[in-house]
């Protein structure tokens, strides 16, 4: 076992196979750590999304409910009509009449009240139900709601979820959501009695069925006590201690707490002071993270056996020719000289076996060793022949691409390959000269805004507005095109606006100025002197300015090459000149000598020198 251990197939199999899948146990690791990371952010960021949407549900919702207890008391009729005390009998008829037809109105405002009662100090009750209306509890006034109400200043009074109608005593099958305030006279401030309004509480359990994530989810809403108003949760179900349990904060009103076995959420209702608790078991949460452990072990898997079935092929693929090399030695060693080895591995092993078969077969050494000599020259030669390529093949190449778009109708992209074609022969192309005419550069120029015009759709407008008499200026190559370049990527292209750009020229005494003009971003004042200090300064920055003007030195740099080059061709007062206005645009000015014919272009030229 310990021999067969020490065999190359062996060892070959075992480092593949431990390094594949070493990488695979740490991608899958990592993963794995990664999904869960992004599972529970997911998780508590679609939680805290909800329980604020149920807390803002439960404030429109009491505000309504508290828009409706307004409504009644303000109703100056209604006031009115429960303080008279000293009518015929049949103006009383009429006016109870009256009141229930008052209360009736506002009971139909909204689909969710099930009963309006108003208990005068008197000791008169105005009832409006959807069925069993007049059947009152006579002993109302000793129980705790009552007592409540009485107690209050004014303000509603939210009694919360009961098992049923807490005035009429034959409406005690159906839970009712409670709640109630003083009735005054507006004008005197006298207390006329008690309002209390019975509401349908599917709205509140919509409302809180919000916050559920999973089928274990339970929701709980509790008051400033700690009592339980309404829950979610099965009975017989054990509610949690809220007195242990945080709450939310007084500024964002909102708390996520998934330290425990369970997640917790809870938010503030500002307008009845209660608290809404979503609790979610981490198990439920774990079946979303343990489905994506299941699916990561399959693939784990999968690619452990893929990886095994490689490290055989890689291993037993170096392992053959070697088996077979020491077959056939053992052959030369008993005395047979007529076997060779034939095989087709990596070049060190058929090294081996080329130096092998020459030793027995002394007569095809030769033969051998010419034949490998001369496939090594035809490699040499073709790769001698490779290095030969120069660029034209690729201006040969995209010309070929911009025929086979031409063809194909392809106008726009044909247009860009073209351009692209143009703009590389002429940027490679220095073998001439590095100097080059205005003419030349402009359709260069125009080659660069083709391209870059179908790169911004239609948010770039170029326009280049140059007499002809001025084609024929002589200027350093590649001037225009890192201006334009500059203008483009730092002031136009940022714009949420149509940018222009404008390449001109004008004779200024015995100079031509040719000005690119941008309406865009611009630059502060503090921007444009480091941008002048480095076209004065050349490229020699410290560390620290470095570190400080990265964006203005890139900028900078491309702009003091040319600048650099302008003088040296035609000397110091020629150059760049630059002025920027924030929010408005940038010029920069390029101010060459105007060429004559004959001596004056030399008399420029040696001037530059």
């Amino acid at each position: 076992m310990g021999r067969h251990f020490r065999s190359i197939h062996s060892r070959l199999f075992l480092l593949f196979l431990c390094c594949m899948t070493g990488i695979l146990i740490l991608i899958s690791v990592v993963y794995y750590y990664r999904t869960i990371s992004i599972i529970h952010t997911k998780v508590n960021d679609i939680a805290e999304k909800n329980i604020s949407q149920t807390a803002g549900l439960f404030n429109s919702l009491l505000q309504g409910y508290n828009s409706l207890s307004k409504s009644l008391n303000s109703n100056y009729e209604l006031t009115r009509l429960l303080q008279e005390t000293h009518v015929k009998e049949t103006v009383a008829i009429e006016n109870e009449r009256t009141i229930t037809n008052i209360i009736g109105a506002a009971y139909y405002s909204r689909n969710d009240i099930t009963g309006i009662h108003i208990l005068t100090d008197r000791g008169k009750v105005y009832s409006y139900e959807r069925q069993f209306a007049g059947v009152i509890d006579n002993n109302y006034a000793q129980t705790s709601w009552y007592n409540e109400l009485n107690a209050s200043s004014g303000n509603m009074v939210w009694l919360g979820m009961m098992p049923g109608s807490p005035i009429n005593t034959l409406q005690q099958k159906e839970n009712v959501f409670v709640f109630g305030r003083k009735l005054y006279d507006l004008n005197t401030h006298k207390q006329l009695g008690i309002m209390v309004i019975e509401a349908n509480p599917s709205s509140i359990m919509e409302a809180m069925s919000n916050v559920t994530i999973s089928p274990g989810s339970r929701v709980y809403l509790i008051d400033q006590n700690n009592n339980i108003i309404a829950s979610t949760g099965k009975k017989g179900t054990e509610a949690p201690h809220f007195a242990s349990i945080p709450k939310p904060g007084a500024e964002d009103g909102i708390l996520v707490d998934d330290s425990s076995s369970q997640l917790v959420v809870a938010a503030n209702t500002p307008m009845a002071g209660w608290t809404i608790y979503g609790f979610t078991p981490k198990h439920d949460i774990q079946a979303e993270v343990n489905q994506t452990t299941q699916y990561l072990v399959i693939v784990l898997i999968v690619l452990i056996i893929v990886s095994t079935v490689l490290a055989t092929l890689v291993s037993r693929n170096i392992a053959s020719p070697l088996k077979l090399l020491i077959r056939e030695m053992k052959k030369v060693e008993m005395g047979n000289f007529s076997g060779s080895v034939n095989v087709d591995s990596f070049d060190e092993i058929n090294s081996l076996v080329s130096s092998f078969n020459r030793m027995v077969h002394r007569m095809d050494e030769l033969i051998e060793t010419i034949k490998v000599t001369t496939v090594s020259e035809k490699n040499a030669q073709l790769q001698a022949l490779q290095s030969q390529v120069n660029p034209h093949f690729l201006y040969n190449t995209l010309d070929m691409i911009y025929w086979m778009l031409d063809e194909k109708g392809n106008e726009r992209l044909s247009r860009v390959i073209l351009s692209l074609s143009q703009m590389f022969r002429y940027s490679s192309n220095w073998e001439e000269a590095s100097r080059t005419t205005l003419r030349q550069e402009l359709e260069q120029i125009r080659h660069y805004l083709t391209i870059i015009e179908n790169r911004l759709e239609d948010r770039l407008v170029p326009k280049i507005d140059v007499d002809p008499q001025w084609m024929d200026v002589t200027l350093p190559k590649m001037t225009i095109q890192p201006i334009i370049e500059n203008a483009v990527k730092y002031g136009l292209e940022p714009l949420d606006r149509q940018g222009m750009l404008l390449v001109t020229a004008e004779q200024v005494m015995d100079d031509l100025h040719v000005v690119v003009r941008d309406n865009g971003k611009g630059m502060n004042e503090d921007t444009l002197m480091r941008v002048r200090s480095l076209l004065e300064g050349g490229n020699r920055t410290s560390p620290e300015a470095e570190d400080r003007d990265g964006p203005v030195l890139r900028r900078g740099i491309g702009l003091s090459n040319v600048h650099e080059r302008i003088r040296m061709m035609f000397g110091s007062p020629y150059g760049l000149y630059l002025d920027s206005q924030e929010g408005e645009g940038t010029t920069v000015t390029i101010r060459l000598p105007i060429r004559h014919q004959g001596g004056m272009e030399d008399e420029h030229f040696s001037r530059g020198r």
